[in-house]
């Protein structure tokens, strides 16, 4: 079995991870996205970010294995200002490991804080989801505090797993 012991660490992914990072992304991509993906796009902000170029991405698992979970974050300016923020663009753990409450999801969000600090940047992280919505906000307002507004999406197309899902 596994322990959710101190052995749960997020290290900072390098250019080696990218092919696993891919394998997640897309993964992430079929399950919560709304649009389609580009995988060019796709593997340009991953690549840049694993090369702590504007952003870096935190990972859950050893170096050359499955990675178990995910958070990928870019520095760059609010669209009216000069001023950096810390964005997390994508926060996603592998399905295999989720039986743990929030574990992995938790540790990555520190990851994210502990690294806006360190900046000494605002972080902008934000729930955009179909699945267990009320669940990752309710992770967030443990991790982060009251909420700060909300998303909607309208005229985006729901996965099918997220229709049948109750």
């Amino acid at each position: 079995g596994e322990s959710m012991s101190d052995e749960l660490m997020v290290r900072i992914g390098t250019p080696d991870d990218i092919h696993a990072m891919m394998d997640l992304a897309m993964m992430a991509c079929e399950e919560n996205g709304f649009v389609n993906p580009d995988k060019t796009k796709l593997l340009g902000e991953l690549w840049q970010a694993l090369n702590l170029s504007y952003g870096m991405v935190g990972i859950v698992g050893k170096k050359g294995e499955q990675i178990e979970g995910a958070i990928l974050l870019r520095i760059g300016p609010m669209w009216y200002s000069h001023d950096m923020v810390l964005e997390e663009k994508a926060i996603f753990i592998h399905p295999e490991h989720r039986k743990h409450r929030d574990g992995r999801a938790r540790k990555l969000v520190e990851f994210a804080k502990k690294s806006a600090d360190e900046l000494g940047i605002p972080l902008l992280i934000g729930v955009l989801s179909n699945e267990r919505t009320e669940g990752k906000i309710k992770l967030y307002e443990r991790q982060l505090g009251k909420q700060s507004g909300a998303f909607f999406l309208y005229n985006g197309r729901a996965s099918d797993s997220a229709v049948t899902e109750h």
